[in-house]
């Protein structure tokens, strides 16, 4: 089994290492990632310079661009055999919710998942970088029979990708896996106001406070259970429900 392994924290970042070592258990990895972070990089394209991709070992290469970039870069040029899936992450910091709007992880996923390729998107809902480095080579003994038992689905589900959100908790307190549908997340106080060194107003977005809201099938109320969610993804945003009931609320012009 081939895997393509990427990221959006970079080629140097220690979750992508811990996901190459789990999933070198399970068949051949070929890693194509970003040179630097490219967290809330979302679907995004470089189409404004040449891409160069750049080889540190067999099978290991490092891309100036996106998680996106590297995901079609992989397959069109660099891999001589499309891989049987690709696999993005351990991100660092939970995807649920919105979040899959802007990530950088689970867009590679959704590029392999384009280019018709069965995808997955690893996150580990943790906080503190530092003090879940421990915690992440523990999500190794977790993701191997995880990512066996997926990638050995009959088939795996057309048309989807699969985003998985890990609980900051050793293996020891999971109670198991959950399916689970998307939650909703709300940001408080996320720009901060500022002043650059010559006084003129700047805004950092990030950092706020969340709450989530959802259903007892969410993603977050899983993790906050100490469930490993699976959430299956796929590109059609159609709102169905609305097409079906258009003879409510719509009259052609």
């Amino acid at each position: 089994m081939r895997f393509l392994c990427t990221n959006d924290d970079g080629i140097l970042a220690h979750g992508l290492d811990c996901l190459v070592r789990a999933a070198e258990q399970i068949g051949e990895v070929t890693v194509v990632a970003p040179d630097r972070e490219q967290s809330a990089t979302s679907h995004s394209l470089t189409l404004h310079h040449p891409l160069r991709p750049v080889a540190r070992g067999p099978a290991r290469y490092q891309v100036d661009g996106t998680p996106t970039d590297c995901v079609m870069l992989a397959v069109e040029a660099l891999m001589p055999e499309r891989p049987d899936f690709v696999l993005s992450g351990i991100n660092h910091g939970q995807n649920m919710g919105e979040d899959v709007l802007y990530s950088g992880t689970v867009a590679a996923a959704m590029e392999g998942l384009a280019l018709g390729i069965p995808s997955i998107a690893i996150s580990f809902a943790g906080g503190d970088l530092r003090a879940d480095v421990s915690r992440l080579e523990e999500q190794i003994s977790v993701l191997v029979p995880l990512l066996r038992h997926l990638t050995s689905l009959t088939p795996f589900p057309p048309d989807t990708l699969l985003n998985i959100n890990l609980p900051p908790v050793p293996p020891a307190e999971l109670r198991g896996v959950r399916l689970t549908r998307l939650g909703r997340r709300v940001y408080s106080n996320s720009i901060q106001p500022m002043h650059d060194p010559w006084g003129r107003s700047i805004y950092w977005i990030g950092g706020g406070e969340i709450s989530w809201q959802g259903p007892s099938d969410s993603d977050f109320q899983a993790i906050s259970e100490r469930w490993i969610s699976v959430t299956p993804l796929h590109l059609d945003l159609t709102h169905r429900d609305m097409l079906d009931t258009a003879e409510r609320w719509w009259r052609a012009p």
